[in-house]
């Protein structure tokens, strides 16, 4: 299981600011999919492949990535699809919706927001089309390919024991570059990766805390910020539980970290089902696959594979000003976008690593809603200010870290 949280924390699978590419189920296709020369001009059916060519801005070069997708009809005649970027990950991502009608084939990603409409050549042996790289649009072609064009996707790190119970076999902590924006948690090949991290951070990503929860925290806290490479002591990539058992370990072998629980009424957000029901998108993942939670920009918000129990926890580290309670009873995992205007009360825990956080001013007709109508109109789930007993963490001793 993988997540990722660009500009915010991020979970194991791919580095912070990657796309996450998770596996999709079945994601091999059958040989009887494959192109072959005789293959019909109206059958969309196949591996189609092109090179994606997203344009420099400011400071970022062009990125040229290579797309596979493989298209599949089942015994009644629907069809399915995964997409893959192999110059980034062998993970594929299913997509939510395809239709091919009179030639235009159409499809879309839940997990990620990016989408695909292009016209197929008379031949049957291209597509051209636009890709939809968030709202923004990009010339994309697409070949079918044949066993001797099709590019090789690469093998996709086999995940940890389910029953392992992980530690770090070896782990390097040292204060972040000074400048460093932005913040990131990753599983990359062998390695365990955070940057730019304060010790609100740890603990939140340790043991599912709001910072509001931790309490006697030092003054440090979310002051000083570490990178931390380490690798884990269990072969195979660890699932988010894992990952936060690794967590777990660190903390008081090398923070010297004691604490203890207390339960306490606290200020908090609560989200439950709004009139109507749940917008969102059942995820076509399993418990078991990855997932994903990362921002294209602040107020700009991917989750996949998540439950809403799991996206609060997630939500209230990397957002919100006090914790944020799943009251819904959904107990599904979903896909889903969120985007909104941010106010000055949010992503505070940014702070550390990206300056003073400027909520965005003025009166633009086309800004996105405010949070809490945000996630009434696109979620189907309401989010209200309230009290609710929980967990807290009570520090009875921390140090800086020890030497390496």
């Amino acid at each position: 299981m993988a997540v990722t949280m660009a500009l915010a924390l991020a979970g194991n699978g791919t580095p912070a600011n990657a796309q996450a590419t998770p596996s999709a189920p079945g994601s091999t296709a059958p040989a009887s999919q494959a192109a072959s020369p005789t293959t019909s001009s109206k059958d969309i059916v196949g591996t189609w492949q092109g090179t994606l060519h997203i344009p420099a801005a400011g400071q970022n070069p062009e990125v040229n990535l290579r797309l596979v997708f493989k298209i599949s009809r089942s015994a009644a005649g629907a069809l399915s699809a995964s997409w893959y970027s192999i110059d980034q990950t062998g993970r594929g991502i299913p997509m939510a919706t395809i239709t091919f009608q009179d030639g235009l084939l159409k499809f879309k990603s839940s997990m990620i927001e990016r989408s695909y409409e292009g016209k197929m050549a008379e031949d049957g042996k291209s597509i051209t089309g636009t890709w939809m790289e968030g709202d923004k649009p990009i010339l994309l072609l697409l070949d079918r390919t044949t066993p001797d064009t099709a590019w090789a996707i690469p093998e996709v790190p086999k995940p940890m024991a389910a029953d392992a119970n992980p530690g770090f076999e070896v782990a390097t902590i040292k204060p972040s570059k000074p400048g460093t924006r932005g913040k990131g948690i990753g599983f990359d090949g062998h390695k365990f990766i955070m940057r730019n991290v304060d010790m609100d951070d740890l603990i939140s990503f340790a043991y599912g805390m709001h910072t509001k929860q931790i309490v006697g925290a030092q003054d440090w806290f979310d002051k000083d910020l570490f990178d931390i490479d380490g690798t884990p002591d269990v072969s195979g990539v660890p699932s988010m539980h894992q990952m936060e058992l690794m967590m777990q370990k660190l903390l008081p072998d090398r923070f010297a970290l004691k604490f203890h629980y207390e339960q306490r009424k606290l200020p908090a957000y609560i989200i439950t089902v709004a009139g109507g029901g749940p917008k969102m998108t059942k995820t076509k993942f399993g418990p078991n696959d990855p997932q994903a939670f990362f921002f294209r920009a602040f107020g700009d918000l991917t989750v996949g594979n998540m439950t809403i129990k799991e996206f609060a926890t997630w939500f209230q580290g990397g957002v919100m000003d006090r914790p944020v309670v799943d009251q819904t009873g959904l107990t599904d995992r979903y896909d889903f976008h969120l985007k909104w205007t941010p106010d000055d009360s949010q992503f505070a825990q940014w702070r550390s690593s990206n300056g003073p956080f400027q909520a965005p001013v003025g009166d633009n007709p086309d800004a996105p809603p405010s949070l809490w109508t945000a996630m009434q109109e696109q979620l189907g789930l309401k989010m209200e200010s309230g009290q609710a007993m929980d967990d807290v963490i009570v520090i009875d001793h921390v140090d800086h870290p020890s030497p390496n």
